[in-house]
């Protein structure tokens, strides 16, 4: 398996001088990739901005302008659908030797500033930053726009209202099972041993 992310864009640390300006967009192959990592139907499009500052020789800040156009299934309907997304971001990019180890300090995290991104001392990797970007992005629970919960979960009865309803008018082949049925025959199964 290789190392080589899907969707990898360097930028030489030399290259950077005092700032610099820097649009990169996904091709075809890149995008079919991305979207099989990511578990989602498609990425149509996939373009971001990057503006990098160097705070000194080995720490850049990233200020990124993200857009896509995505493909996902929806979690109540199942249908897929086009969904468009655009967000702004900011990054850190700092040594790979000052990432914290592999134990967690939640302490050691400054929940006010940017995230921070390894690089190996030559340059960093803008398109994998933007792809991980683009995958914070994604809602882990889409739904198609119009989509309601209404017919998909149903309002738990009142104690005693599982017995009263409408669903007693209705022949029995249309009426929907009473979830609490069954709860209710082991509860009273075990009342009779």
């Amino acid at each position: 398996m290789s190392n080589t992310p899907e969707f990898s864009r360097r930028i030489p640390l030399s290259r950077l001088g005092s700032g610099l300006e820097e649009t990169i967009m996904a091709t075809e192959q890149e995008r079919e990739a991305l979207a099989r990592r990511f578990g989602i139907p498609a990425i149509q499009h996939l373009e971001c901005r990057f503006l990098l500052t160097p705070e000194d020789k080995t720490h850049i800040v990233a200020e990124g302008r993200l857009s896509a156009r995505v493909t996902q299934v929806c979690v109540i309907t199942a249908e897929k659908f086009d969904d468009v997304l655009a967000e702004t971001f900011v990054l850190r990019f700092i040594p790979e030797s000052e990432m914290p180890e592999d134990e967690f300090d939640i302490d050691s995290i400054d929940l006010e500033g940017p995230d921070e991104v390894p690089h190996d001392g030559r340059g960093l990797d803008i398109g994998e930053a933007a792809a991980e970007q683009l995958a914070l992005m994604l809602d882990p629970y889409p739904r198609k726009p119009g989509a309601g919960l209404e017919n998909a979960v149903d309002v738990t009865p009142a104690e005693g209202e599982e017995e009263v309803g409408h669903s007693d008018d209705l022949p029995e082949s249309e009426r929907r099972p009473n979830p609490f049925a069954a709860l209710a025959t082991l509860k009273n199964g075990d009342k009779k041993e």
